[in-house]
């Protein structure tokens, strides 16, 4: 009875959860598995034999971390188990709920559930419903598809006879819809031209008397906005690949020495606003604490954060989130400007 209420509790709350946002490896799932089954028997040595296995589930991104539900059906084959040389294997099925840690493409994970176990075999009369888990990870190579390796334990019981299943596997999984597309852009119609009537040529008027003029040259201020850098999903550190693009923004600095620059933070729409927010701020504050190592001197930058208010690209595509986890840096500078001044 004890299980039993801790299954409907999570199913509960897996229900219950309000709808998150996009991110990797939201959505349903399918997948296919094959490993390694580590069994034993009470009585009996522990044996190992090939395991197969069928997945599925349903994941929702919270913003910092993935919380989903996961269906299990597990097809062990049969070894042959001292003393006695009793042949069996087993079956097992069930249901997790489970929590994951999205970084990027990966996606460490557990999971804890309920799940029954059926021996076949010399164990066919072992056969009960007991506590699931399992621990893994996953890898997104494809847009809709990823790597599974995963390491998960169960037993079944029928009165004194108890029979353990440990299973290390690898699998494939397939995600339900491809990433949105933004629709290409449709091409105005070309305008019509009005019928050519020809008319007389007007007389040309006379030519107008020439007006003195003068030259002056004034100062204008013009903003100027440098490429800063892009973060990893949930990260404020700075990547090697785009220390060379800071390298450029503090030669910049060194060439103006009395231009005023702003490092501004952005992120995607993944996560809570105020999340968003912080996050911006802290990358603003690393690329500045870059180019105050490179020479630049801190009282010339000002940072700011923007969170996830000022996109850049679509937040509902991968590349589009891609690009919006950025910073800008921006000046303006006084440029020179020759005007006409007429008498």
């Amino acid at each position: 009875m004890k299980k039993n209420t801790i299954i409907i509790a999570l199913a509960t709350v897996l229900l219950s959860m309000a709808a998150a946002q996009a991110g990797e490896f939201d959505g349903s799932w399918v997948g296919g598995k094959i490993g390694s089954n580590r069994s034993n028997a009470t009585g009996l040595d522990t044996k190992n034999a090939t395991t197969y296995g069928l997945e599925g589930g349903y994941n929702w991104n919270m913003g910092g971390f993935s919380l989903g539900v996961d269906g299990f059906a597990d097809f062990n084959d049969k070894a042959t188990h001292n003393p006695g040389v009793v042949n069996y294997g087993s079956n097992a099925y069930g249901l997790d709920a489970k929590l994951g840690l999205p970084a990027g493409k990966w996606l460490p994970y557990a999971k804890l559930g309920y799940g029954r176990t059926n021996g076949n075999g010399g164990a066919s009369m072992i056969g009960g419903s007991d506590v699931h888990f399992g621990l893994g990870a996953e890898y997104k190579f494809a847009p809709n598809w990823s790597l599974a390796g995963e390491y998960t334990s169960g037993s079944g019981k029928s009165g004194v006879a108890k029979l353990n299943n440990n299973n290390l596997s690898l699998g494939v999984n397939y995600y339900f819809g491809a990433p949105a597309v933004a629709p290409a852009p449709v091409a105005a119609p070309a305008p019509v031209a009005a019928p050519v009537v020809a008319k007389e040529e007007p007389k040309p008027a006379p030519a107008p008397e020439p007006v003195p003029e003068t030259w002056k040259t004034l100062l204008e201020n013009k903003p100027v906005c440098i490429e800063g850098a892009n973060f990893e999903f949930d990260s404020a550190k700075l990547r090697i690949a785009e220390i060379k693009k800071l390298d450029e923004v503090a030669s910049f600095a060194e060439k103006y020495k009395d231009a005023q620059l702003e490092s501004s933070g952005h992120t995607c729409s993944i996560g809570t606003e105020a999340y968003n927010q912080n996050l911006s701020e802290r990358r603003a504050e690393s690329v500045k604490a870059y180019l105050v190592k490179k020479g630049v001197a801190a009282d010339r930058i000002d940072t700011v954060g923007y969170g996830e208010s000022r996109p850049m690209a679509d937040n509902k595509t991968r590349e589009g989130r891609e690009l919006n986890r950025r910073v800008e840096v921006c000046t303006v500078l006084k440029v020179e400007k020759r005007v006409r001044v007429t008498e």
